[in-house]
């Protein structure tokens, strides 16, 4: 027996509040370089800066499945394994291991911002990081399903 929509909506306020803090480290790292940004910034050679900035973009762009991949399995684990957590706990340690994962494509925009790259990096990374705080949101159909899969194991 599932809850009302509203009530299960409710119980993932927590996780709502996880990609909040994401979404406003995000919004921290950027004011801080258009705020210090001169004032911080190392100016490191060009072509030690392309080839952090090669790396980055490659980590990031390898991190998006390897999240995406490591979401699925969660879930299925959620469903599956026995334990006396609940659904919402459970969901909960998921949004925060797949929003952590992606917290690190932001902070790569403000390295190369910090080593002397331009505000151009600074947002294709911010862009890239907020695509992850969306794509790796709550979302109530997975809790649902989680919370439907340990009813039906307990009954």
């Amino acid at each position: 027996m599932s809850l009302p929509p509203e009530l299960s909506a409710a119980k993932l306020r927590p996780h709502w509040f996880v990609c909040a803090a994401t979404l406003l480290s995000l919004v921290g790292y950027n004011l801080v370089c258009h705020l210090w940004g001169g004032e911080l910034q190392l100016e490191w050679d060009e072509q030690q800066r392309v080839l952090i900035r090669s790396i980055l973009y490659g980590v990031a762009i390898v991190l998006f499945p390897f999240v995406n991949l490591l979401r699925h399995i969660l879930l299925r684990l959620n469903q599956t394994m026995p334990g006396a957590k609940t659904a919402s706990q459970r969901y909960l340690l998921t949004i925060i291991v797949t929003q952590s994962l992606i917290e690190p494509v932001g902070l790569f925009g403000l390295t190369m911002f910090l080593l002397g790259d331009g505000f151009n990096t600074l947002y294709i990374f911010s862009t890239m990081h907020l695509l992850g705080i969306f794509l790796h949101k709550p979302k109530l159909s997975e809790y649902l399903a989680i919370e439907s899969a340990l009813s039906n194991e307990n009954s």
